[in-house]
């Protein structure tokens, strides 16, 4: 069987221009022209930071953090609690933070918004893993991600445990149902795929058995399931025969995502691990003086 080996997110120049793109953009869209509030404090002023979690959850965030920091004030030191993907309960301190309070206080909300949004993305992710534990299957990010920040939603996705689907419309197929129609039929796009890209996989969408079986004919890499129901996928996968992976999506819930599990699908897509989300509840808080 043909695997899903493609990993967009391996820790390299990429992704380290990714994060320090995201936070220029951050520090400009907060601080602008400069920051108006830190200028009441002395540059002089030396404090020590603490950020704290009020909330239990997956901790992700670290290289956004600490890039922030990095173009803000060199001079800021870091001293990390935590690594990403473990978990934290109430109350844990997560990072230390020594430097000038003038850009410590100009971090502040910039590195908080990275760090809740990304440790929100790998909790929720967490629970889909976690229920889905003891069978094959494995959770997999999609493209609904907030825009711009796509490679710091799949990294925390990834850190959670589940696994990333393709990072773009760039590097793999997924042949929709409007492109489908557009193009004409399943086969005619694998073929016109095939015929475009030899060496790119190729995934295609499907909405029922007769769909499915003339992907097969066609040669198709990979298949999803779209919005199947429990007897639909169980009889995609005894028809399969364990030939190419499938992928089951749409309708997927916590309630519902170990039973779909237990068809025997190989992944499951879930565009909840990174749209719906509930931020980690953050708190930074400078030290008294000793």
């Amino acid at each position: 069987m043909t695997t899903m080996d493609r990993s967009p997110l391996a820790v390299n120049e990429t992704f380290l221009n990714d994060v320090r793109r995201n936070v220029q953009t951050a520090i400009a869209e907060d601080v602008g022209s400069g920051d108006i509030n830190a200028a009441l404090i002395s540059k002089k002023q030396i404090v020590t930071a603490r950020l704290i979690t009020r909330t239990a959850g997956v901790f992700c965030g670290k290289p956004w953090a600490d890039e922030t920091c990095r173009q803000i004030d060199s001079s800021i030191s870091t001293e990390w609690l935590v690594d990403d993907g473990q978990d934290v309960t109430p109350g844990d301190t997560l990072l230390m933070a020594y430097g000038p309070a003038q850009s410590l206080l100009t971090c502040e909300r910039i590195m908080l918004n990275f760090v809740q949004l990304l440790s929100g993305t790998a909790s929720i992710a967490r629970l889909y893993v976690e229920a889905i534990s003891g069978t094959n299957a494995m959770i997999l990010d999609t493209r609904k991600t907030v825009p711009g920040l796509r490679t710091a939603q799949k990294y925390a996705v990834a850190v959670a445990g589940a696994k990333n689907h393709r990072m773009g419309l760039f590097d793999a197929y997924l042949i929709k149902e409007n492109h489908i129609a557009a193009v004409g039929g399943i086969a005619e796009s694998i073929y016109a795929a095939r015929k475009q890209n030899p060496h790119i996989k190729i995934e295609i969408e499907v909405e029922t058995i007769p769909q499915l079986l003339e992907a097969f004919e066609a040669g198709v890499d990979m298949v999803l399931l779209d919005n199947f129901s429990m007897k639909e996928l169980r009889e995609a996968v005894t028809l399969n025969k364990g030939n190419v992976p499938l992928e089951a999506s749409g309708g997927i819930t916590r309630e519902n995502v170990t039973e779909i599990a237990q068809t025997g699908v190989d992944y499951i897509s879930i565009g909840e691990i990174t749209k719906n989300i509930e931020p980690m509840d953050l708190s930074m808080r400078f030290e008294p003086s000793k």
